[in-house]
């Protein structure tokens, strides 16, 4: 890569980082210490996690429209903004009904299409690829960091310090852009969006990995509905003792992942290594039935491989497989699913969580992974 997108995907890739690690810090404590906000309720707290998930679905597209035509960067600044203010608002808040209002408006700074697009302008056809996994590395890497730090924080400061410092990273965020990521110019800046629509919606391929991030986003969130509480109530775990659990977990999964992803593209074994994966994602559901801690940590790790092989995978191969002109359709495709993933899985896991408790969330994994399993298998012909 030549100078300048070095630059762009340095300060790009930091804050995909900074904001991911925002919304992500909040998945592992957010049930366990709301339930100390009026009014709230399993599935209140469920919608709360889940929030920022729809105004992010609902937005992607529509701000990946306006990028192309006000620009990138001041869209960027926009979402940014937005996201600071739910922060502060989450933050300030002592009831539940102020954390989901602050939660959908962080979910407003729905700004992943107009960043991939930015990456797209900087970056040369030949180096996009190698860019866009970067970028896809970037949020395992946020994802990492903040099931870590997020029950650190909380145990000093409540939900109230994860907010804070999320409204900080946004505001870094934004700095960052300034001062590291150049500006296209407008007559370098392609349509994003508009007749690579009609392309990505006809391929079967690409379905195949947009629907990937809708259900493991999905299985992720409806999972830390019902861990953080199994944790407490059923395991002894102190809430701000859970950063000991997720800390060497998360490593070592992350670091398991690597070399297994290096063997897949190298070896050619990319659909396989995804096949995997998502069977994988069924330690989760078991996790949440286990009456042992270690069968509990050693069923977690199952889960936390195959979702960070997923989270590294599909976006890598989805900015190989679309068409060139169809690329930031593909990509914007993938985010609003994505966030609609987590959406329904905070939703959906906090309501049976209040009907059923976690057997009920484990029920509602399995359902989801046999659905994920018909439609992988029913993609492959049209592939």
């Amino acid at each position: 890569m030549n100078s300048i997108e070095r630059r762009a995907l340095g300060g790009l890739a930091s804050l995909y980082v900074f904001r991911m690690l925002g919304l992500f810090m909040v998945l592992p404590v957010l049930t366990v210490y709301g339930e100390g906000y009026r009014d709230s309720t399993p599935m209140l707290l469920g919608l709360a996690m889940g929030a920022y998930g729809l105004s992010q679905a609902v937005l992607q597209i529509p701000l990946g429209l306006l990028s192309d035509r006000w620009g990138r960067k001041p869209v960027i600044y926009t979402g940014l903004a937005l996201f600071a203010l739910g922060s502060v608002i989450a933050a300030l808040t002592d009831s539940v009904y102020g954390l989901i209002v602050g939660r959908v408006l962080q979910g407003c700074g729905a700004i992943a299409a107009a960043v991939m697009a930015l990456v797209a302008d900087l970056t040369r056809d030949e180096k996009r690829g190698i860019a866009m996994a970067i970028i896809g590395a970037s949020i395992g890497v946020a994802f990492m960091l903040a099931v870590i730090l997020g029950p650190a924080l909380a145990g000093v400061g409540g939900l109230p310090a994860i907010f804070w410092v999320t409204a900080g990273l946004a505001l870094l965020g934004g700095l960052l852009v300034w001062r590291l990521v150049p500006t296209p110019g407008a007559a370098k800046r392609p349509a994003v969006y508009g007749s690579g629509f009609r392309t990505v919606v006809k391929s079967g391929l690409v379905w195949r990995l947009v629907s990937g991030a809708f259900f493991s986003h999905l299985l992720l969130t409806a999972l830390f509905v019902a861990l953080p509480l199994v944790l407490v109530d059923r395991l002894d775990w102190p809430a701000s003792e859970h950063w000991k659990l997720y800390g060497p977990l998360m490593l070592g999964t992350f670091l398991l992942m690597l070399p297994m992803m290096r063997a897949a593209e190298k070896s050619d074994r990319v659909p396989f290594a995804l096949n995997f994966a998502c069977l994988a994602l069924i330690g989760g559901s078991a996790a949440l039935l286990s009456v042992s801690t270690w069968m509990l940590v050693v069923l977690l790790a199952v889960f936390f491989t195959g979702f960070n092989l997923l989270e590294a995978l599909l976006p890598a191969q989805l900015t190989r497989k679309a068409p060139a002109e169809a690329r930031g359709a593909a990509t914007g495709l993938y985010a609003t699913l994505q966030f609609f993933g987590t959406f329904v899985g905070g939703s959906l896991g906090g309501l049976l969580f209040g009907l059923g408790g976690a057997s009920a969330v484990a029920a509602l994994g399995l359902v989801v992974l046999l659905l994920w399993m018909l439609l992988w298998w029913g993609l492959r012909e049209r592939a």
